[in-house]
C-alpha cells in the first residue's frame, strides 16, 4: 500500500520526539546523514557489489570448537551499575524515599512532572516523627527498571512504572510489592495513524480501533509498527492487546500464536526503541506506531495524527518495594498525597497528562506468569516463521588492542544465548584484509560452540578495513540467504551487526559503499567499543537499524535487549 504524503510532510519536522519506554542505555537512531540523495536498484546494488569484490582478497579461517556455557543467563552481572542512570532530583532528609520512575515523567524537559513535584515536596518540609520526610527520583527505562529490582540488584524504596503490568510481572517473580495507588497523573497508550488512512479504515471497518489497526495490519492494508515488549511499557501494552484481540480466552493459545504470525508478517520490523520507530515512520515505513498520549500531546508536528488509545491505562501507579518501616510509608502517602492537589494535578495536564480520561482502559488478568510467557512467545514468533540469517563484523584491527577486542569477545560470547537456535549465524572479522571465520548456519549448539572458538580466537593486528569487511558480509549474506529461500520457499530476514571502535583508515570508504547498503536494504546494526560512534552511527542509519555504544559495564545487557529484539 503507498504511504501517506502527508506523513513524510509532518515527520521532516520531528527533531526529537519523546523517549517513551525505549531504553535508554548508549542507543542511537541516527538522522538522515548516512542516507543518500537518491536510491539505485536492487539489481544495481548487486552489480557494483559484485565488481567492487573482484578487487578484495578474502582469507577463510578454519573454525575450532569451543566450550559453551549452557549454565544459564546472571541478570544481574548483565545490569550494569545503577549509576549509569543518575538521579533526577536527591533528597536529603531524615526519611529520604527513592523511586525508581519511568521516564515519560521523570527524565526532564517537557517529560519532567515527578521531578518538578518531588523538588515542592522537599522544600515544604513535611514532617514525619519531627524527621524531615524527602523523595529522590531516578528515572529508568520500565524494562530495566524491573530487571534491577527482580534481580536484586538495586532494589529502591518505592517504584512508579507507566502501567500496572510491569508491577504484575515483579510480583510473579516472588518479589514483596505492594501497590499503594493506582494513579498519580493520567495517560495512555495510543496509535497514531494519519487522518488519510483513518478515513479508510473508517470506511472498511466501521469504527478505528486497536482491534481494526491489528486487522488492517494482518490483512496487508496498512503497515505499523511498534516498540520492544521487553522494554517498552507501550509495547508490552500492545502485544498483550493484540493476542487478547486473536484470543481473549487465552492469549498464549495456538489460536492466538498463529493470527500473531500473520499479523507479524506485515510488519517490517520490531523497534529496538521509540527513537528507531519514530526514523523509521519519518522515511515513510511504517503507515501507523504507538506512543504514549504525553508525548503526543507534547509533539504538536504530530497532531495531524489520529491516536487511537488501546489496552490498560498508563496511569503512573505508585508502589512499595520489600518492607518499608511505618515511618517510610508514611513520607510515601505524604508524597502521593503531595502528587494528588490541586497544584499537581494542574501542573501534571501542562506536561501532558490527565488528558483523555474518558477511555477507561482493559481490565485484563494479567496475574502469574502470563505476561513474561507472553515476551517469550512473541520472541520466538515474532518473525513470523521466517529465518533470521546473520553475519557478524568483528574489528580486530590494532586500535581495537587490549580492552576494546577483550571486551568485545566475551560480550559477544555472553549476549549470543539470546539468540534463538532457528535463526542462522556467521562470522567475519577485518583489520587491513577481510577474514570469513564461520561461514553461516543455524545456530544449534555445534554452531554456537564454532561461533563461540571463532571469537575466542580473534586476535587485533593491522590497518582498519570496516567497509571493505561489510561487503565481504553483505555478499556471503546474500547467496546464504538465496540458496535458503530456494530449497525452503520462505522469506529470510537478513541482518548485518558490526562491532567496531569505528575508524577506518583502509579500503572502501562508507560513501562508496552507502548506495549499496541501501540498495539492498539490509539493516546494518552496529555495536560500538570506545568508538567513533558518528561513523557507525551514519553506517546504521542508511536502513533505519539501531547503534549501541557498548561501555564495558552494560554491553552484555544492551546485546541481550537487541538481540530480544532482532534475533
Amino acid at each position: 500500500m503507498s504511504k501517506s504524503s502527508k506523513k513524510n510532510a509532518v515527520f521532516l519536522g520531528v527533531i526529537a520526539v519523546i523517549m517513551i519506554g525505549g531504553l535508554g542505555i548508549g542507543i542511537a537512531i541516527s538522522n538522515n546523514a548516512g542516507k543518500s540523495s537518491r536510491e539505485i536498484s536492487h539489481d544495481a546494488a548487486v552489480t557494483q557489489l559484485n565488481n567492487k569484490l573482484k578487487r578484495l582478497s578474502v582469507n577463510e579461517i578454519t573454525p575450532r570448537k569451543a566450550t559453551v556455557e549452557i549454565s544459564g543467563s546472571n541478570l544481574a552481572e548483565e545490569l550494569p551499575d545503577i549509576g549509569k542512570y543518575p538521579m533526577t532530583v536527591e533528597g536529603y532528609g531524615d526519611i529520604n524515599l527513592e523511586i525508581i520512575s519511568s521516564t515519560e515523567k521523570a527524565s526532564g524537559g517537557t517529560d519532567g512532572w515527578l521531578n518538578e513535584v518531588a523538588e515542592s515536596f522537599n522544600e515544604s518540609h513535611v514532617m514525619i516523627n519531627d524527621k524531615w520526610a524527602t523523595i529522590s527520583v531516578r528515572p529508568i527505562t520500565s524494562g530495566a527498571a524491573i530487571d534491577y529490582i527482580i534481580s536484586g540488584k538495586y532494589v529502591p524504596e518505592l517504584y512508579s512504572p507507566s502501567n500496572t503490568l510491569w508491577g504484575d510481572m515483579i510480583a510473579a517473580e516472588g518479589v514483596k510489592i505492594n501497590l499503594l495507588d493506582e494513579r498519580l497523573a493520567g495517560n495512555t497508550a495510543g496509535i497514531l495513524i494519519s487522518k488519510d488512512i483513518y478515513k479508510q479504515l473508517d470506511v472498511k471497518y466501521d469504527e478505528v480501533n486497536i482491534n481494526a489497526i491489528v486487522e488492517a495490519t494482518a490483512n496487508n492494508e496498512i503497515t505499523m509498527g511498534y516498540t520492544n515488549p521487553y522494554a517498552s511499557s507501550t509495547g508490552l501494552n500492545f502485544l498483550v492487546s493484540a493476542l487478547e484481540h486473536f484470543d481473549s480466552a487465552d492469549i498464549l493459545s495456538e489460536k492466538a500464536t498463529g493470527a500473531f504470525q500473520k499479523f507479524q508478517q506485515n510488519v517490517p520490523f520490531v523497534a529496538y526503541s521509540t527513537l528507531q520507530m519514530r526514523e523509521a515512520a519519518k522515511n515513510g515505513v511504517l503507515d501507523a506506531f504507538i506512543m504514549e498520549y504525553q508525548g503526543y500531546h507534547n509533539s504538536p508536528e504530530l497532531h495531524d495524527y489520529e491516536f487511537i488509545p488501546f489496552g490498560v491505562r498508563h496511569d503512573s501507579p505508585m508502589y512499595a518495594i520489600s518492607n518499608l518501616s511505618t515511618e517510610q510509608l508514611n513520607a510515601a502517602e505524604e508524597f502521593i498525597d503531595y502528587c494528588h492537589n490541586a497544584q499537581s494535578q494542574a501542573l501534571a495536564k501542562k506536561y501532558g497528562f490527565n488528558y483523555m480520561d474518558d477511555y477507561k482502559g482493559e481490565t485484563w488478568d494479567t496475574t502469574g506468569n502470563l505476561l513474561a510467557s507472553a515476551q517469550k512467545l512473541w520472541k520466538t514468533e515474532k518473525d513470523a516463521g521466517s529465518t533470521v540469517m546473520a553475519v557478524f563484523i568483528a574489528d580486530i584491527s590494532g586500535s581495537m588492542s587490549g580492552a576494546p577486542l577483550q571486551n568485545l569477545q566475551s560480550s559477544l560470547i555472553n549476549a549470543s544465548q539470546y539468540i534463538n537456535d532457528s535463526n542462522y549465524i556467521g562470522l567475519v572479522s577485518y583489520s587491513s584484509d577481510v577474514n570469513i571465520n564461520l561461514p553461516i548456519a543455524r545456530f544449534d549448539l555445534n554452531q554456537r560452540s564454532y561461533f563461540t572458538g571463532a571469537v575466542e580466537d580473534l586476535s587485533p593486528g593491522g590497518g582498519t578495513a570496516t567497509y571493505d569487511a561489510v561487503l565481504v558480509a553483505l555478499d556471503m549474506l546474500m547467496k546464504a540467504q538465496e540458496q535458503a529461500e530456494a530449497e525452503s520457499g520462505k522469506h529470510v530476514k537478513p541482518l548485518l551487526f558490526v562491532l567496531s571502535d569505528g575508524e577506518t583508515n583502509e579500503g572502501n570508504s562508507l560513501h562508496e559503499i552507502k548506495d549499496i547498503i541501501a540498495g539492498v536494504h539490509v539493516p546494518c546494526y552496529t555495536i560500538g567499543y570506545n568508538a567513533n560512534l558518528d561513523a557507525l552511527q551514519e553506517l546504521s542509519a542508511i536502513n533505519e537499524a539501531a547503534s549501541i555504544n557498548a561501555d564495558n559495564d552494560d554491553v552484555i545487557y544492551n546485546l541481550k535487549s537487541l538481540f530480544n529484539a532482532q534475533m
